[in-house]
């Protein structure tokens, strides 16, 4: 397996897996937001492939500055996707992704890097934890709309 930064939209596979963590989204919505990312110091992304060079997972930082919930340090690297294929899970995929991310968020000049998950996804939770994250809290966010 290799793990490699994306630097371009043209980057093989980061598209399809994108779709596949975040089928909500356009092709279009997708594209521009990747070009938006590769442009930007700020976020990192990171593909791995299996040994035949098919695009296997994902993982996408971002360097957050704000407030991180959990977190003691500025800036803090910010996981914001993690995707691995069904067929490529328990392999380690996540966790060589992971280990990019922190190599990235190191040289970035982070001390921390933090992530989320929704209450109801407790297999997120145990990923979040093999991979040696700690929960640190647990929030429910409220809105309202202005009339």
């Amino acid at each position: 397996m290799k793990v490699e930064p994306c630097a371009s939209t043209e980057q093989p596979g980061w598209l399809r897996l994108r779709q596949a963590l975040w089928p909500e989204a356009g092709r279009e919505e997708h594209l521009l937001e990747m070009a938006s990312f590769a442009a930007d110091p700020r976020y990192g992304q990171f593909v791995a492939y299996s040994a035949s060079h098919e695009a296997i997972g994902l993982a996408e930082v971002a360097l957050r500055s704000d407030y991180v919930n959990g977190t003691q340090t500025s800036p803090v690297a910010f996981l914001e996707g993690l995707y691995v294929v069904p067929q490529a899970r328990r392999k380690g995929v996540a966790r060589a992704l992971v280990a990019a991310v922190c190599e990235w968020a190191r040289r970035a000049g982070c001390q921390e890097i933090a992530s989320d998950a929704v209450l109801e996804n407790s297999i997120s939770h145990v990923v979040h934890r093999a991979l040696g994250f700690e929960e640190t809290e647990r929030v429910v966010f409220f809105r309202r709309k202005l009339a």
